[in-house]
């Protein structure tokens, strides 16, 4: 049976008002139902330097926070009302098209002798002010038809999914980026020689960290990770975190004869022998000078926090990390060996698009940081001059709603970043639609990066052939195709890790899977 299918049909179909910025107004979305209350979660509670005592015994003083409310859309008149606002009003006034935060926090009196904790009654404070995307859920027109939108003033067919800050809209731009917490193997040629190197970046809650495992002279391994100068070697790393002896070394990092070979070597030129070694070998690299203890106390610090965060931020995650090096130690002996090639970064399977709901929350935690920070200053000065503790009177809004704004209307994004934010191209209907499906690569547009620049072969159905600007962004700056659609990933890891184990499989090593 053969069937006749009008392509324009099709394509005029799928190509509506709502799939131009569903991208981002999909992000957006899941940013507002789950971003903000992680991120509020993630710091749990405030803690302050306040220490005293009264009648029942010393204490001391921190702040717990609770549940998030964003509301619709608002804006506080002359007279301190607060009125509901729509897009257009906002372009017309000049003011930003934002939502009030209201946050649930109690202050708590603890007593640590007997484990008594008295807490105040609970708040709900407006925190801040969130802007809101156009025709995202918390938008005023969310839900309205054609005559609605026409009687507030908007355009029916405009497809949203940019914000208006001080008037002006401003579209926040795709940025593609190489996919965290993966292993990519390379040559990397140095002194004349290639040297087989392992990279991972490791990400966790906005923070992102390089790790690398190289072989370094006479085939040793090194290890190198933010906060430590240098190169570590390899196998004094994973003795310090709990991989002890030789025979657990080169279980973990393969079966394969011919590595087991090179890991024998490694061992045989082996600084220390035990756990206990290897931590006073990096306390001695992270704080020279300084005493022992607090050699060790900064070396368990360092390894918890800055080596491969994501598996996990606390002593229990050390096995983990260090199957994990020993992955990367095999990786980069499979390429030495010919056993595997290259990995190409320019792979659309390598990379990750981050939308506007994932910048917004990398923007959301650091200002909520910055706010918390400010919090504990206001209630630490309110207790030196004796005043009633009150969050309240100790949140200044402006903290929050400023560090939020400011980055919208520049374009200079948390992490160094630039451009992010632009002023949405409204000269015709298509040159905004084609804003709106804008990505960009965070690669600096003064180097040549040919290979980056490139069309791949598997940016075909994905990425535009033709829409790329000329000059220092030529294939930088792409667009995405016209059907394109953004899968948004796994979700819940810990959810996936416990449909994995329901489908039989097995962890490997202990905590392995981790």
């Amino acid at each position: 049976m053969n069937l006749m299918l009008d392509l324009r049909a099709v394509s005029s179909a799928y190509f509506t008002r709502e799939k131009v910025a569903e991208h981002h107004v999909k992000s957006f979305n899941k940013f507002v139902d789950g971003g903000i209350q992680k991120i509020i979660d993630e710091q749990g509670l405030i803690e302050t330097d306040i220490e005293d005592t009264n009648e029942r015994g010393a204490y001391k003083v921190y702040v717990k926070l609770g549940k998030v409310n964003l509301l619709k859309p608002t804006i506080k008149e002359a007279d301190g009302s607060r009125e509901k606002i729509h897009p257009t009003e906002a372009r017309l006034r000049n003011v930003t098209y934002a939502a009030p935060i209201y946050l649930e926090m109690t202050i708590v009196e603890e007593y640590p002798e007997t484990g008594e904790k008295e807490e105040y009654e609970m708040k709900e404070i407006e925190i801040g002010e969130l802007p809101i995307m156009v025709l995202s859920k918390c938008c005023n027109l969310y839900g309205l038809g054609k005559e609605g939108l026409i009687e507030r003033g908007e355009d029916p067919l405009d497809p949203g999914g940019y914000f208006i800050i001080n008037g002006t809209e401003r579209v926040v731009i795709a940025l593609e980026d190489l996919a965290p917490n993966k292993v990519f193997v390379e040559f990397d040629k140095r002194y004349g020689d290639k040297i087989e190197v392992t990279k991972t970046f490791s990400q966790r809650r906005g923070y992102r960290a390089l790790v690398i495992v190289e072989r370094g002279h006479h085939g040793i391994l090194e290890v190198s990770f933010p906060s430590v100068s240098g190169r570590l070697n390899f196998i004094t790393m994973v003795r310090a975190l709990g991989l002890e002896t030789d025979q657990e070394i080169i279980e973990a990092v393969s079966s394969d004869l011919e590595i087991q070979k090179f890991i024998l070597e490694n061992i045989e030129e082996a600084e220390v022998e035990t756990t206990e070694e290897s931590m006073d070998k990096i306390g001695k690299r992270v704080a020279a000078g300084q005493a022992k203890d607090y050699q060790h106390k900064r070396a368990n610090y360092v390894i918890d926090r800055y080596l491969l965060p994501h598996i996990g931020n606390d002593e229990d995650s050390r096995l983990a990390k260090a199957y994990f090096l020993c992955g990367m130690a095999e990786a980069c002996y499979e390429l030495a060996l010919g056993q595997r090639g290259e990995d190409d970064k320019d792979h659309y399977s390598n990379k990750r698009i981050k939308l506007a709901g994932d910048l917004m929350e990398d923007l959301f935690r650091v200002s909520f940081n910055r706010l918390t920070r400010d919090i504990k200053y206001q209630l630490e000065r309110a207790h030196m001059r004796n005043r009633e503790l009150n969050v309240s009177t100790a949140i200044r809004a402006d903290v929050l709603s400023d560090r939020i704004m400011h980055p919208l209307a520049t374009g200079n994004w948390v992490g160094g970043r630039t451009g992010v934010s632009q002023l949405l191209d409204r000269t015709d209907y298509m040159a905004t639609l084609s804003h709106l499906r804008r990505i960009i690569s965070p690669l600096s547009r003064a180097q040549p990066h040919f290979e980056a620049r490139d069309l791949h072969p598997t940016q075909w159905g994905r990425i535009c052939p033709c829409e790329t600007p000329e000059g220092p962004n030529c294939g930088l700056v792409k667009n995405f195709a016209q059907l394109v659609e953004i899968s948004s990933g796994i979700g819940d890891v810990d959810e996936f890790k416990v449909l994995l184990c329901n489908l039989g499989i097995e962890r490997l090593g202990g905590d392995r899977s981790a």
